[in-house]
């Protein structure tokens, strides 16, 4: 039985990834939505609808176990203590990145000013903090699931958040590879959590473009960061013009 729920949740972030809903598998299998909900829910798919989803999402089923056992391996976040060791040594961390993003180990020689034997002992102590499997040859396995994420408010985050917003932000956005959007409106909670579980989709699909691109050339890729962002918020400035607000009312003159 574990086999076979990690083997639908293997499945289930393929179909997300690949922008596969349950709609889409109703149609293919003939069936209602509410039925599609239920087979996943009751783990209660026959080897033929499973050949058949397998089929709509591009893949065949031996394709799915592979799938299901490399993330059965994986790693989707790494503890305080590992990210305060990472986050704790620059070199380490821009290794740490870079590998995440596909680097090689000759393409991290090639791009950073780094000794090798450096790189070596970095490389090395992320096999030890298990983000890598550093195998012959200098060959870099990466062993992060393709939802990997840094921990929210965690060491990372909080370092990036302080050294890196700044010089994000020192920009037009006015260039083809870049774009800002800055929207304000009111929101229900409902609508709130529906916009959050929209901007995890949307984080699944920025991954899955990772994976597509990861075999082009570094010399045709560009280092790439997208921000998502929201929050029940309102601008400081407008605090003293809200009735009942701390700061009280502000006659206009």
């Amino acid at each position: 039985m574990a086999q076979t729920s990690a083997l639908l949740s293997a499945l289930k972030k393929h179909l997300r990834a690949a922008g596969i809903t349950y709609a889409d598998i109703a149609q293919a299998l003939d069936l209602s939505e509410a039925s599609i909900k239920r087979l996943f829910a009751d783990q209660a798919f026959t080897l033929p609808r499973l050949e058949k989803v397998c089929e709509l999402a591009g893949i065949e089923l031996s394709d799915l176990v592979n799938i299901m056992q490399r993330q059965q391996r994986q790693v989707e976040q790494l503890t305080k203590e590992q990210e305060m060791e990472i986050a704790s040594d620059i070199v380490l961390l821009m290794i740490a990145v870079s590998v995440i993003n596909g680097f090689s180990y000759h393409d991290l020689l090639n791009h950073y000013n780094f000794a090798e034997t450096d790189c070596i002992q970095k490389l090395a102590q992320l096999d030890r903090l298990k983000l890598i499997d550093l195998l012959p040859g200098n060959r870099i396995k990466l062993r992060i699931a393709p939802n990997f994420h840094w921990l929210p408010d965690g060491p990372i985050q909080r370092f990036f958040l302080e050294y890196v917003e700044k010089d994000f932000f020192d920009s037009r956005f006015d260039g083809a590879s870049e774009k800002l959007l800055v929207l304000n409106g009111l929101l229900s909670s409902q609508g709130n959590r529906e916009l959050q579980d929209k901007m995890e989709k949307l984080s699944l699909e920025f991954n899955a473009q990772l994976e597509k691109d990861r075999p082009i050339s570094m010399d045709e890729k560009h280092g790439t960061t997208l921000v998502i962002a929201m929050r029940q918020w309102r601008y400081s400035l407008f605090e003293g013009y809200v009735k009942g607000s701390v700061k009280g009312n502000v006659k206009g003159k």
